[in-house]
């Protein structure tokens, strides 16, 4: 997994990857909806993880999200997920597999 979120595209070839301009990384990033690895001069450099958030920020864009919205929707994924992979832990340290059917 590691190997998915290490930084190994240039900021230019990222670009091309979801078919966005430069500078619009850039202020994706001012606006915290990224943090790409830097090399210790400076240069940003995108993982795989980060290809598909710009992917997921072009589909909100197309939606028509602004960028607060954006980030807000983000951060609500990312806490879905993160409560996903709690409840996953808690029925593992219960035994349940599957979840109750009611």
């Amino acid at each position: 997994m590691a190997r998915r979120t290490t930084g190994v595209f240039a900021i230019s070839v990222a670009a091309d990857m979801v078919s966005m301009q430069v500078q619009n990384l850039r202020v994706y990033e001012r606006r915290g909806l990224l943090e790409p690895d830097r090399t210790p001069g400076g240069t940003r450099l995108y993982s795989e993880a980060d290809i598909d958030r710009l992917h997921r920020i072009r589909t909100l864009l197309e939606e028509g999200l602004n960028l607060v919205g954006i980030g807000r929707v983000l951060a609500l994924e990312a806490e879905v997920e993160r409560l996903r992979g709690e409840v996953a832990r808690l029925r593992r340290r219960r035994g349940e597999d599957q979840p109750r059917q009611t």
